[in-house]
């Protein structure tokens, strides 16, 4: 069965195509089920990147008349991917009471330490040291129960550093967290579309990193393979059947349905 669960549009600024485009080309595919997860603005602060703000209500307007229209041929999900700060707890809990989504995509490019500095942890990592806040922010995300899924949890691979002890500890906290919180990691098929770069210990992706999911198997946290596609030509694509491929070398089995979800905060 195919299914994603992440996809963007032309809203976040960094995407191609409309709702409709990213739906005619998952029916083209054979896709049952399109999840919309555009990075979701905040009220206040413009963090670049994603959809404004004034576009939150027609967002999910949109998605619901789609899911309407196309009832009898594909099912439609809709979602949000955002980053978790402290100080938007009010925040989090208004988009589930105003919009009810489907689920909640915790995506966290950018965070706070415990002193409150701000990092983007795809440009902002000075060292290894970086990745231990980063995973204790998203262990401090998922531990809320806004978030039913945790895109690219290894993204701090991306950083051009060798593998080292805090990558391991970093890796370790994202799946005790995960494992406690019942999380699901997903694998992500944008990161293989990046293409192979050198690195101080070789040649790899950026991200998925095979020693992060090496560490998965056997400890019971569902996986999910996302697309999150930019472009409605990545909705299904071969990156996707390499996921698929690489998750089965790894003895993993993800998952392919999400359950409609509600926060658990």
């Amino acid at each position: 069965m195919k299914t994603n669960y992440h996809t963007h549009t032309q809203r976040c600024l960094h995407a191609q195509g409309t709702e409709e485009d990213y739906i005619r080309a998952a029916l083209e595919a054979g896709v049952s089920v399109l999840g919309f997860s555009d990075h979701a603005p905040f009220p206040d602060k413009d963090y670049g990147l994603r959809m404004p703000y004034e576009e939150l209500d027609d967002y999910f307007f949109t998605l619901e008349r789609l899911a309407n229209t196309h009832a009898s041929d594909i099912i439609i999900k809709k979602s949000l991917e955002i980053e978790y700060l402290p100080q938007y707890t009010s925040y989090y809990e208004a988009l589930w009471e105003t919009y009810s989504p489907d689920y909640l995509i915790l995506g966290e490019h950018f965070f706070l330490d415990d002193s409150g500095r701000f990092y983007n942890i795809t440009t902002q990592a000075e060292d290894t040291s970086v990745y231990l806040l980063y995973a204790r922010a998203a262990a401090q995300a998922m531990k809320t129960g806004y978030f039913q899924m945790i895109a690219h949890p290894d993204i701090f691979a991306m950083s051009p550093f060798a593998w080292d002890r805090n990558c391991d500890a970093a890796t370790d906290l994202i799946l005790e967290a995960a494992a406690e919180t019942g999380t699901i990691l997903e694998f992500n098929a944008n990161g293989l579309r990046r293409g192979i770069h050198d690195y101080p210990d070789g040649r790899r992706h950026m991200y998925p990193h095979p020693n992060f999911w090496k560490k998965v198997p056997g400890s019971g946290i569902p996986v999910i393979i996302g697309s999150d596609c930019h472009s409605p030509t990545q909705v299904w694509d071969e990156c996707m059947h390499q996921s698929q491929a690489i998750l089965q070398t790894l003895g993993i089995c993800p998952i392919t349905l999400l359950e409609d979800g509600s926060s658990q905060f």
